[in-house]
Order: C-alpha cells, then sequence, then structure tokens
C-alpha cells in the first residue's frame, strides 16, 4: 500500500504496521490488559445516530472553534504524545507543521522529542505543553517556568498516569526507552532495516522537555520506571490547585472521567478538562469518554471548556462530539499511524482526509456553524453503558 491509496485511518495503520518495527508498532497500537477499552473508544460512537437537517443553506461552513481562549480553525488538534521520534525522524516538527497548516493546535509532551522553544519559534498556532506530576516538587515548577517562558499557550496536566498502565504488548517485546530488546523484539528490528537505517542517518533521540532531569545515558531510566519511580501517586487535588494559580493562565486537566472530578476541576480555577482514558492504555475495563461526554457537559459544560479524546477515527466521529457538547476533540493514534508510515506528507493527507470528511458531513447534516450542532442531532440507539 501506498500513501496515495490512504483514505482512512485504517488504511494509515496498515501501512504503518508494513514500516514500523514491530515493538514499536505496537507501542502506539497497543493497550493496557485486555485492550477492552481500546477497543470501546472506537465502538461508543456506534450507539448513537446523527439526524440530519436539510434545506438549511449550506454553502459556507464554519468550522472555527474558540478552546480556552485559542481559536483554532477546525475543532480537532493535535494531541501531545510521546517518542514521535520513534516513528519518523521528522516526529513533532511535522505535527506542528501540518496543525499550523491547518490552523490547530498541537500538543507537546515531557515525553516529546523535539523541544518546546524550538517549536515554538517555528510555530505561531497555540500550542499546549503536556506534563506530569513529578515527586520533585522544584522539577513541576521549573516545567512550568521554562513553559511560560518558552510562550506556551495552554498547560495540560495528565492526572490519569500516577503510574504505568499493565501493557503487555510491550513486555512480549521489551520495548523501552532506551532499548532493551528481547530477542523477539530484537528480531522484529532485523526485520525492517529501511526504519534502522532511517533511524541512525538523522538526528539523535532526545527527550529535550527532561534532559538535566533524567539520567537517558547507559542504565537510564526507561519510560516503565520514570513513571513507576519519578512520578508522585500521592498527588491530590490541593497540590493541582497550587499548579493552577502558580501558572496564572489557561490549565487544563487530562484523564478527567467523572461528574465529580469535572465539577472539582472548575472549584480549583481550571479552565479547561479533557475527557480522557488515554486511548486505552492506563485502567482496561473504564468507561469511554464519549460515554462520559453528555452527563459531564450537563454539569460543568457552562463553566469550563470540555474537550475529549479516544477513538476518533472519522468525520463523524467529530461531529458526534460536537453535538453532545465537547468544544473540540483531540487526535492522538490518528495523525500517529500517517507519522510512521509517510511522515509530514502522511500527517497532511490524514488531517486533508478528516478535514474534507467534516465539512462534507457538516453539509450533510444541514449546519453552517458548528455551534448548530446539538444533542438534537443525537439518538441513542442502545442501552447506555
Amino acid at each position: 500500500m501506498r500513501l496515495k491509496n490512504c483514505h482512512n485511518f485504517q488504511d494509515y495503520r496498515k501501512l504503518a504496521a508494513k514500516r514500523l518495527p514491530g515493538p514499536i508498532f505496537n507501542y502506539i497500537d497497543g493497550g493496557a490488559d485486555d485492550e477492552v477499552t481500546l477497543r470501546k473508544n472506537t465502538a461508543s460512537f456506534d450507539a448513537v445516530d446523527l439526524v440530519p437537517n436539510v434545506l438549511r443553506g449550506v454553502k459556507d461552513i464554519d468550522l472555527s472553534v474558540t478552546v480556552m481562549g485559542q481559536k483554532l480553525d477546525v475543532p480537532f488538534y493535535c494531541s501531545p504524545t510521546a517518542l514521535q521520534r520513534l516513528f519518523h525522524h521528522r516526529g513533532e516538527h511535522a505535527v506542528a507543521a501540518v496543525a499550523d497548516k491547518f490552523g490547530t493546535m498541537f500538543g507537546v509532551s515531557s515525553l516529546g522529542t523535539a523541544s518546546l522553544e524550538e517549536l515554538r519559534a517555528k510555530h505561531s498556532n497555540p500550542q499546549v505543553y503536556q506534563f506530569y506530576f513529578h515527586k520533585d516538587r522544584g522539577l513541576n515548577t521549573v516545567m512550568m517556568e521554562r513553559a511560560k517562558s518558552a510562550g506556551v499557550n495552554v498547560m495540560m496536566l495528565t492526572v490519569d498516569s500516577i503510574t504505568g498502565g499493565n501493557r503487555e504488548r510491550d513486555l512480549r517485546t521489551g520495548f523501552s526507552i532506551p532499548m532493551r530488546l528481547n530477542a523477539r523484539g530484537l528480531y522484529e528490528f532485523m526485520s525492517k532495516p529501511a526504519w534502522g537505517i532511517n533511524y541512525v542517518t538523522h538526528e539523535r533521540f532526545r527527550l529535550p522537555q527532561l534532559e538535566g532531569h533524567v539520567d537517558m545515558s547507559g542504565g537510564a531510566t526507561s519510560i516503565g520506571n520514570y513513571f513507576t519511580e519519578m512520578l508522585d501517586p500521592s498527588m491530590d487535588w490541593d497540590d493541582v490547585a497550587k499548579m493552577v494559580q502558580e501558572w496564572d493562565g489557561e490549565f487544563c486537566l487530562k484523564g478527567i472521567m467523572s461528574v465529580e472530578d469535572a465539577k472539582r476541576a472548575v472549584e480549583i480555577g481550571c479552565t479547561g478538562i479533557v475527557l480522557s482514558n488515554h486511548g486505552g492504555r492506563q485502567l482496561d475495563g473504564s468507561r469511554t469518554a464519549f460515554d462520559q461526554l453528555e452527563d459531564i457537559v450537563a454539569a460543568v459544560g457552562d463553566r469550563i471548556d470540555v474537550i475529549m479524546d479516544g477513538g476518533i477515527q472519522r468525520g463523524t466521529h467529530v461531529l458526534k462530539a460536537l453535538s453532545r457538547g465537547a468544544k473540540a476533540v483531540g487526535l492522538g493514534r490518528f495523525y500517529l499511524y500517517p507519522l510512521a508510515a509517510a511522515g509530514q506528507a502522511g500527517v497532511d493527507r490524514a488531517m486533508t482526509n478528516l478535514h474534507n470528511e467534516v465539512l462534507r458531513d457538516m453539509r450533510l447534516m444541514g449546519c453552517q456553524s458548528i455551534s448548530d450542532l446539538s444533542p438534537d442531532n443525537l439518538i441513542d440507539t442502545g442501552p447506555r453503558r
């Protein structure tokens, strides 16, 4: 399969599987435990039907939204994801460039492979910095100060990852950073020599946001150890409230799933929440963000910007989430597969596909702007889970 023959999420996924060594592909592709939640994330959209209206005069469509004070030309953005340099040597640079082209937001992870400052200098579109809460409170402060100096628009604290999920695909291959592959993992790398040549002939792998804080030489801390040794499971609402005050700007919590937690986020001064189960990579068997969206929007949607991610594969998924009250949706695997498949050209094509789908679907729904979408455009077709 070639890039020109990729038209949807599964096409890019198949092409990525052909080009990536197995351990790296499975790091993107896999979830926790039995991967029940991973599968449910997309399946949840099937339990709701769209109800279109006709004869509404939909020649001109406005897809723009405002999220946490940021004007986006489209109602979807590139969520922060880790280790992008492993998937393609352009990594975050490719994703940020495409997000800039579409006038939307992009995220940079603490485990990102390009620096906040470098990306901010190259792109003027809204930038999010996603970070974790560390046992070293001074490190948390340093990270926020660095983001402020870099001109980051939104701080995004991930709150569902105080320890790593049980990702058994990675255990089977020995995937970690730095690589500590077992025999099976080594064989799968050897079977994809083109990836290896590309990897060693371009800029070396780095984690710029953690340099000076995590030793990445020799017996360096693996990703799993980073989560188990450096992150603080004792983090509580008081800790986060202090960070929100310290940042004094747009502050978002990623990984909110309950109505109670959404209300607490409002109380401590957050300006946004992302309903997310981390792509099914943390607590398997947890509820999907889409299934929680209606109740949380009803509870806090008039006081805080509610976003969701998880399972988005089609333009109709975007419209269903927006109809339920999400201000925007985040994309993760949606752009990682095309990044792995073809770098910036792949991400560009996938985002173009999604933009065209959303635009076409808006016309078919009889909607001129995102504000025209409402719960009246949805009918539940099955029992609520």
